[in-house]
């Protein structure tokens, strides 16, 4: 044990293109936001685990203290879960929890699609592994997180969003390949370019616990197995996807098909040192694939990128599961203000809420803080 007590912190992610392609063993482009959560958290010896929350209700602060093994948790509030689940994990994977104190402050915003969950799972992993198993390596910590959204919260969750914010360095976007883990830094530097990936958060929750998120998974698997594939990363012609005779899997598949390629096409790009203004459109087909292929987005999120689009952004696209959440735009630095008012003016014209804005640099993954 080298230490009884610390702070760490977890970033939450934007993914720049990728989605829905990670639980089919297919590849992701994410980046790290600067945006995180905090976990402080020191040993305790009398096995029990206290949790508290700057973001949680005041009544759930009092109901959060559990002694280690106990069996049901649905009295506790649902964000408990999470770093529940990765107790038990570490514990079930042989690590001796003998008790802790975990406090947690979050600037991610709570629903908006940018991983507020795998930052608070990815946080207080790292903090259990300095506190209580050093030799756990990086890999397992996404493992260990993203079981525990899995298993202990029942989100079918791929590894996007915890690779995203263990792995990612600042200044580059994640390459990788959710099949074997393989990853690659590529530079992502905006500046250089007078360009700024703004982030629109729409103010719709996005919800992956209402099933729409699981079925999703389940229709991919009935068109990879009546594809003949293990999964639907391993068709890579888009024409291939018309033997499916069910429309539904058709267009399902079609999304994970093209957007594998979309996320081929940007990291050659950008490997290549292009300027990312090139991207753009693809970052907006991607957005058309998930609305009319794929069904998860929401009349925020397609008012949010059509206003952009049309108000000179390079491209946009919803980003994260969807159903609710977040927009990215990449636009002229020098545009920004002019697309943000744009999309604020067509929020207010339908009545929306107005969108949180703001403008995102990619940033160093999970770390230790003190």
């Amino acid at each position: 044990m080298e230490s009884t007590a610390g702070r760490w912190w977890a970033p939450g992610r934007v993914n720049l293109i990728g989605e829905h392609t990670d639980y089919n063993e297919g590849f992701v482009l994410p980046l790290a936001l600067p945006l995180g959560m905090t976990c402080t958290a020191a040993v305790r010896p009398d096995g029990l685990v206290r949790l508290r929350s700057r973001q949680a209700p005041c009544d759930a602060i009092d109901a959060t203290t559990i002694a280690l093994g106990t069996a049901g948790w649905s009295e506790l509030p649902a964000w408990t879960h999470y770093p529940l689940g990765v107790i038990r994990e570490f514990e079930r994977r042989g690590h001796q929890v003998p008790g802790v104190e975990i406090d947690l402050d979050s600037t991610v915003p709570i629903g908006a699609g940018l991983s507020s969950s795998a930052a608070l799972s990815c946080a207080v992993a790292i903090a259990l592994r300095d506190l209580f198993a050093p030799t756990v390596s990086a890999a397992e910590i996404i493992d260990i997180a993203r079981t525990a959204e899995n298993v202990y919260v029942g989100v079918p969750t791929g590894i996007l969003d915890q690779s995203a914010s263990m792995l990612c360095t600042a200044g580059h976007v994640l390459f990788l390949d959710t099949r074997d883990s393989a990853y690659e830094q590529i530079p992502f530097d905006l500046d250089r370019f007078d360009l700024s990936l703004l982030v629109f958060d729409t103010g719709s929750p996005h919800h992956l616990m209402d099933g729409e998120y699981a079925l999703r998974r389940a229709e991919c698997a009935a068109a990879a197995e009546q594809l003949g594939v293990g999964f639907l990363r391993d068709i890579t012609d888009s024409a291939l996807v018309d033997r499916l005779a069910d429309p539904l899997l058709r267009r399902r598949a079609r999304h994970v098909v093209t957007e594998n390629a979309r996320v081929l096409r940007i990291a050659e790009q950008l490997r290549a040192g292009a300027d990312p203004r090139v991207i753009g459109p693809i970052l907006t087909a991607g957005h058309a694939s998930l609305r009319d292929d794929y069904d998860v987005s929401a009349p925020p999120l397609d008012t949010a990128v059509a206003a952009a689009v049309a108000h000179g952004a390079h491209g946009a696209r919803m980003t994260g599961g969807g159903f609710g959440g977040s927009v990215i735009a990449l636009v002229d630095s020098e545009r920004a203000d002019r697309v943000d008012a744009a999309v604020r003016e067509a929020f207010a014209s339908k009545n929306f809420d107005a969108p949180r804005t703001f403008t995102v640099t990619p940033v160093a993954g999970a770390h230790r803080l003190s």
